[in-house]
């Protein structure tokens, strides 16, 4: 798999399974590759990923040739440079709130003016083996993927969606529906807000994307709102539920 073949397969709205790793580990990488995911994306806002980890963890996902989101901690230059640069697919970037945000978002992953700092000898370029308009044009393959994860933003969904250099939108129903004064996600604003950003996706051709618990949610929602790119729990997740599994077991003996 190429940065390409994996935008294409997003892009065009194929069902992907992927997964938020919180563990700075190669080797929990490795394992999630061989568990077949269509991605894994390293959850730096919420996890310990410093930037000697980011950079081992990008270079065991280029040497497999395989797809790595980084959810960065903000949205700024800096934490968005440092995650294209070391050999990320794309980026996902909390709290884009308007159009505004989004468009420097969008551009802070691209080269031009007030964009991305050109580099031509990272990992990402190839460490200087790549000519600077072969780079140039590898950036449109870089996924931008803007979180609708405040009752803000999905007001102003639609302006975010049609923002140049924006590619998917990631509804995050947990920080919505904390946002909305909920305790629990099952809530009719997060329901609409599904509703709506996913017709702002359709609407500005973005992939749609959120996060589940499991693969029944998952069917859920993307028979009622369309949603195709699914960030299914985490490693912490399925530890946990196959220890739980694995001791309840013992304990149902004799």
């Amino acid at each position: 798999m190429d940065e390409k073949g994996f935008r294409n397969r997003l892009m065009a709205g194929e069902p992907l399974a992927g997964t938020f790793m919180k563990t700075a580990s190669v080797d929990v990488l490795e394992v999630l590759i061989l568990a077949g995911l269509d991605f894994v994306c390293l959850d730096a806002e919420h996890a310990p990923f410093d930037r000697a980890a980011l950079n081992s963890l990008c270079a065991v996902a280029r040497a497999a040739r395989f797809p790595l989101l980084v959810r960065v901690p903000s949205g700024s230059a800096e934490q968005i440079g440092m995650a294209l640069d070391a050999g990320a697919d794309g980026i996902v970037v909390p709290h884009v709130t308007d159009a505004a945000t989004a468009a420097r978002v969008a551009r802070a992953a691209r080269f031009g003016p007030g964009g991305r700092g050109y580099a031509g000898s990272t990992r990402w370029a190839g460490y200087a083996t790549r000519s600077m308009p072969e780079l140039l044009a590898m950036t449109a393959d870089t996924l931008v993927i803007a979180q609708i994860e405040d009752p803000e933003a999905v007001e102003a969904v639609e302006e975010i969606a049609a923002t140049d250099g924006i590619d998917a939108l990631f509804l995050g129903p947990a920080d919505l529906t904390v946002g909305y004064g909920h305790a629990a996600q099952d809530n009719d604003d997060v329901a609409r807000a599904y509703a709506r950003t996913g017709a702002a996706a359709r609407g500005a051709g973005r992939a749609f994307m959120t996060f589940v618990a499991d693969a029944a949610r998952a069917r859920a929602l993307h028979a009622e709102h369309g949603v195709t790119v699914f960030f299914i729990a985490s490693e912490h997740v399925w530890m946990l539920q196959g220890a739980r599994e694995a001791v309840a077991g013992i304990r149902d003996i004799g």
